[in-house]
């Protein structure tokens, strides 16, 4: 028996992941809306904690990301037979990593928080919500893991609607605890936390029904114990310099809020309020990169290097280009949007002058996004990897302090810092794709390639 595999397109592939992305990304913008008519401080105590959150959340990316590229190559290649083995092992390795994140979270909470510095009414508020949706990462450990495999076998839309569900499911409850509707109490924070982990709880129900029914991956309990060296060596390959990244990268944001903290809670709220429209961008990206990334893989895999190649520098400039589109829309009417969020004019006026600042932000983020997916795609994730942690430490963190604090340029200082950090890495990451260095990386060995190393 042999999973089901959609034929694939570009346009096919990426746009539900498209929608997706902006129901996963809306998910967190959805909470900072509701949250905004409690107040500007909620907004800033669980924008705190959402850092940590995903953090923690980009570790499960490791084997996630690992196990999508090594199924996408073996898809290509049409070697169905190991791919069950692959899946199950990928499920279970995050099942327990994410028992112990949540474990940590819980028991470290106060701890963790405590490098924020915060004022203690949101230190308190970010406790409770660290507490309730770190813990349920668990949930979310299964179901990254299952919905890059469903994904990768081409069943992009059934994500989507995963997520969509569960968009609404949090919505409903961030409804009914925020303003204590249907007699429900009016817990605020905390209320929101309780929706975000619930939703997340269905939707790990939905990935696994979609898996067993429509991939039909009928995964055994030997699929998921049946960890071998060999396969496990080709998924850490791609998955820990992946990890490492998305660590590296994740980490020096948590750094950057706590270097926004010394600004003050206005300009904290300003610098969420700014991500959570420019969102709206990045997912652009995210989706091309996404979708790029499945079918590079496959090409890879079924040894089409040539048309790998093109795929990934086409995507790329559509990503640029549809980007570009998007950040001209949002700064037509950036005021209004800010102004869903706030009514402080200060935080207005300089979330709108950081959306203008979008312009030199969002091309730099676009090459990033799209090479670094199909040069994990292609099996080079250590490049990818080092590039991240040399550039990140050792000129952006840096820059962030001295252009923000030290030279007292403040929010405009940072995110001047942010725009050069993206472009640096892009360009590397450019560099790299055109070389063509990442086609001696492939997982899958061809018949030709095998008698080649045996003789």
């Amino acid at each position: 028996m042999t999973s089901n595999v959609k034929k694939l397109s570009l346009i096919a592939v990426t746009w539900p992941i498209f929608v997706e992305s902006l129901l996963h990304f809306s998910l967190r913008t959805a909470d900072t809306f509701m949250l905004s008519k409690v107040s500007d401080e909620a907004v800033a105590s669980v924008g705190v904690a959402n850092q940590l959150i995903m953090f923690m959340f980009f570790l499960f990316q490791f084997i996630a990301t690992g196990t999508s590229v090594v199924v996408a190559q073996y898809l290509g290649a049409k070697k169905f037979d190991e791919i069950k083995k692959y899946t199950g092992n990928g499920v279970l390795i995050n099942f327990v990593f994410g028992l112990v994140v949540a474990t940590v979270i819980i028991v470290f909470s106060r701890q963790l928080l405590q490098l924020f510095q915060l004022e203690p009414e949101l230190f308190e508020q970010a406790r409770t919500f660290l507490m309730i949706v770190g813990g349920a990462l668990v949930f979310q450990a299964m179901s990254v893991t299952m919905s890059v495999i469903i994904q990768t076998h081409g069943f992009t839309k059934e994500t989507m609607f995963v997520s969509g569900a569960m968009n609404i499911i949090n919505i409903i409850g961030n409804y009914l605890f925020i303003y204590g509707a249907l007699g429900f109490p009016q817990w605020g924070v905390p209320g929101v936390a309780i929706a975000t982990a619930f939703s997340q709880f269905i939707a790990l129900l939905a990935f696994a029904w979609v898996l067993y029914y429509r991939v039909n991956l009928k995964l055994t309990w030997n699929d998921l114990i049946d960890i071998q060296k060999e396969r496990l060596k080709k998924v850490l390959s791609i998955g820990i310099p992946s990890s490492a990244t998305i660590i590296s990268y994740s980490s020096s944001q948590i750094v950057t809020t706590a270097i926004i903290t010394l600004l003050g809670t206005q300009m904290l709220a300003t610098r969420i309020y700014s991500l959570n429209v420019l969102f709206l961008v990045m997912v652009l990206g995210i989706s091309l990169g996404r979708g790029s990334q499945i079918i590079t893989g496959h090409l890879i895999g079924a040894g089409k290097m040539d048309e790998a190649f093109q795929a990934g520098v086409r995507n790329t400039r559509w990503s640029i280009l549809l980007a570009l589109i998007m950040t001209a829309i949002i700064v037509l009417v950036r005021e209004p949007l800010l102004g869903f969020f706030t009514n402080d004019p200060e935080i207005i006026k300089m979330g709108a002058i950081l959306l203008i600042m979008g312009f030199l932000l969002e091309p730099g983020r676009c090459l990033n996004l799209v090479y670094g997916a199909t040069l994990q795609a292609a099996g080079d994730a250590r490049y990818l990897m080092i590039v991240s942690v040399i550039v990140i430490w050792g000129f952006s963190v840096p820059m962030y302090y001295l252009l923000g604090i030290h030279f007292g340029w403040g929010l405009i200082g940072i995110w001047f810092a942010f725009i050069a950090d993206e472009w640096v890495r892009g360009i590397a990451l450019w560099a790299r794709w055109r070389s063509r260095a990442w086609e001696k990386k492939a997982l899958v060995k061809h018949k030709k390639e095998e008698s080649v190393e045996s003789a």
